[in-house]
Order: C-alpha cells, then structure tokens, then sequence
C-alpha cells in the first residue's frame, strides 16, 4: 500500500475543504458587509461580547443568515477557526475598501480632465481641524492625479471649521484655486437657526414620563370638556384631539415649527403638568411667552423654505426665489412686526393670567426666587431690541451668510445647464453671463 499517496490525497481533501469553507464565510461576510454599506447602516456596536444582546448590525446579520442556511452555519461565528473567523474591524474595512476602490475608480474614469465639485462630510473620530482635513483631501486628489486647480465648486455643512470665509477649509481651497466657489450644503441651511433651551427642556419633561404624559392628556380632556360646555369651541368628527407635546428632532427644523404651535396651542395644559415641578415659573413669565410667539412667527415664515430644503429632488431655482421672499418678510417683520406681537402676547398672557410687566418700568430680571431691577434698562427696549430686534437680525444675517449674492446667482446662472424639461431653463444670456462673471479663464473669447 502506497501509505505517502494516501496522505496525500487526505491532505489535499483536507485543503480542498478548508478552501471551500473559507470561501463561503468570505462570501457571507462580504454579501453582509454590501448590504449594511449599501443601506448605509452601522456595523459596529458598543458591546460585541457574547452575552451581549445587540452586538452590532454586522454580527446580527451574520447570526440571522445562518439560521436558515445550514451550510454557512457550520463555518461561521464560533463554528470558524479561531485564527480565520474574519471578523475583527480590520477585515470588516478591507471588505469594504474593494468595492470603496471600485467606485471611486469608476468615479476617476468619468471624471477624466474635466472640472469636478468637492462635496465633503466631517466625521467625529478624526481630527477636523483645516489643515488636517485639507492635507487628507489633498492626499486623495493626489492619488487619482486629480488637480486642485480643476476644482470648481465645494460644499459643506455649517461648521466653522468648514465654512469660515476666512480660515476655513473653503477658504484654504480659494487660496489655491479662485474658482472653487463655496456653496453652502443645502441640508444645512438653516441649521443654526436660534432656537431656545427652555421649549426643549419643557417638552423633555412632560414626553419623557409617561405619568407626566398621562396628567397632560387628562388636563387637555377637561379642558376640552370646559370649552364645549360653555360653546368656547366647535364640535364634530376630527375636532379637540387629544395629544401630547411633539418633540423636535434636531435635523427636521419643520418639526420645531411644529413643536411650538404643539406648545401654545396645549399651554394651559402643559402649565399645570409643569408648574407641578417647576420653582422658576419659566413657562408662565412673560418673556418666555414673548419669546414663543416671536419663534411661532419667525418660523412660520421659513418653514416653508425648510420643507423645500428637505426634498430629495430640489427646484433650486425655486429655493432662490423662496430665499428672496424670505428675506422681505423677516424684515418687513423687523420693521413693523413689534407692535401686533406685543398685542398678541398680552392677549394671550390675559387669557392665562400670566403677569404683565409695565413697558415704561425697569426691566426686573427674575433669577429662580430672586428678582433684580435694571435701573438703566426699560422693559419695552429689552423686549423690543434686547429680544425682538436681536433675533430677527441673527436669522437674517444666517440667512445672507448661507445665501450670500454670490452663491445666489451662480445658481441661478447655473439653472440654465439644468437638462430637466428639455431644458426648459435654459437661456443663453446666463450662459454668458456664467462664463463672464464665475470661470472667464476657462474660455476663450471665441468659445
């Protein structure tokens, strides 16, 4: 009996199916790996241990394929070689990194010599200082040979880091190349919209407990049941739902809106779940009520601009018609706004016996149960500019920060190239005026 044929053959068996159960964990992990990244999902978790009941999307999809395919079962999780189950974050990042490289080659290949946009996202675990992130960026033009001085637009958030005209990364980039014209990222815009902590807080308190969240729809019903009795309301199918505070999420700015008519429109309720727990009194004084209204009134005029900013398939031609009515009202709202909100808030601070301050007084600051007079401040100049005129100037100067003249008409000239409609608004003399204007040493006078 040949004894050294028959190892052999039981080696090479052995190899044979070490190979092929190495390739089927390979390809479980990778068809895995491709389905989170292409649904964009996190793999990692804070807790991967064993007894952990959520140890990440990535080690949860494994688990749950294997519960119906027996084959995949046997060579993968514990069931994998110690030294081959290919699951630490290094393999997961090589897994990713081969269809990364495909893309970003594929992108390479269309873009060729041409113009192209830079369009970047910070991320939290790496240092995000300019320089940094512009060295990194470079590092990665340089390895597909793509110039800076093709660079011709970027976009970014709303980080000062990223977007400050003077040492931001934009402004790094200008230095370069004056054509890379800094457009603010869209999804931002009015991200840094002023907004107070004290709706936050409040909202937090009555949603967070359910019990709080139970007196408040109980208050409501007997309110509603007092405004029927005395024909202070309309009844029928749809009318005087009860409901709860609406929390604001902090990238739908739509839902701030929201969640102020939400609070007016339930004060009284909300005012005895709260005051149940509140020494300050901040809900009932007059400046916080001052304060909601003149949100409820900013907000309303920009949450139509919000909601446009939030469609995946935006008119942007339409944005910049909106931005420019936009900034009409707010200042026709600064100019002679003042006087029918004072009478709005001191209707509704009568309707709910809220205290109101004399406007000819000293202002008197309320600090939990101690009051302080300013003897050199009255009460209608805190209201009117302290409060009044001091937001309405943030928001629009937020507003000609992000929609600056420059990024408005290079937009608008840019509109012409759109190919939807056929081209329906294309024009020539924005062509030219693009060209002029923007990239004049990108064409030739012939051209």
């Amino acid at each position: 009996m040949n004894y050294s044929g028959h190892i052999d053959k039981l080696v090479e068996k052995q190899t044979s199916k070490e190979i092929e159960n190495n390739r089927l964990r390979l390809k479980t992990l990778r068809e895995c790996a491709r389905w989170l990244a292409y649904r964009t999902c996190a793999f990692r978790s804070h807790d991967e241990s064993l007894d952990s009941k959520n140890r990440g999307n990535f080690i949860e999809l494994i688990k749950h394929t294997l519960t119906f395919n027996e084959n995949v079962a046997k060579v993968v999780l514990k069931n994998a070689p110690w030294n081959a189950n290919y699951m630490s974050p290094t393999i997961q990042n090589e897994i990713l990194h081969i269809p990364a490289s495909k893309v970003q080659n594929a992108i390479r290949e269309e873009i060729r010599d041409a113009k192209f946009c830079l369009l970047v996202d910070e991320a939290r675990d790496k240092d995000t200082t300019t320089l940094t992130l512009k060295n990194e960026i470079c590092v990665i033009l340089s390895h597909y040979n793509l110039h800076i001085e093709n660079i011709r637009g970027q976009g970014y958030g709303g980080a000062s880091n990223m977007h400050d005209e003077w040492n931001g990364l934009q402004a790094l980039f200008l230095k370069d190349c004056p054509y890379t014209y800094y457009v603010h990222c869209m999804a931002h815009r009015l991200q840094l919209a002023l907004f107070f902590d004290h709706l936050i807080n409040i909202i937090n308190i009555v949603v967070g407990s359910s019990k709080r969240n139970d007196k408040l729809q109980y208050a409501q019903a007997k309110q509603v049941e007092s405004m029927i009795a005395y024909n202070e309301t309309e009844t029928g199918r749809g009318a005087n739902q009860i409901g709860t505070l609406q929390r604001a999420r902090d990238t739908t700015w739509g839902s701030h809106f929201q969640s102020i008519c939400n609070l007016i429109k339930n004060f009284e309720s909300t005012c005895k779940v709260v005051n149940t727990i509140s020494e300050e009194g901040v809900l009932i004084s007059f400046e916080f009520i001052l304060i909601l209204h003149l949100m409820k009134e900013r907000m309303g005029i920009t949450n139509i601009l919000c909601q446009a900013l939030k469609k995946h398939s935006q008119d942007l031609l339409n944005v910049m018609h909106l931005v420019s009515t936009i900034k009409s009202l707010i200042q026709k709202l600064r100019d002679n706004g003042w006087e029918p909100l004072l009478a709005s808030v001191i209707s509704f601070c009568e309707q709910h016996k809220i205290d109101i301050p004399y406007m000819n007084s000293h202002y008197t600051k309320a600090r939990g149960r101690y009051c302080r007079q300013d003897e050199d401040l009255k009460a209608e100049h805190h209201f009117r500019i302290g409060i009044f005129i001091v937001v309405i100037d943030f928001q629009l100067q937020e507003l000609k920060s992000r929609f600056c003249e420059l990024t408005t008409e290079l937009i608008i000239f840019s509109s012409a190239l759109n190919p939807k409609d056929a081209f329906r608004l294309f024009k020539i003399v924005n062509i030219c005026n693009l060209v002029k204007k923007y990239y004049p040493q990108d064409f030739a006078e012939h051209e």
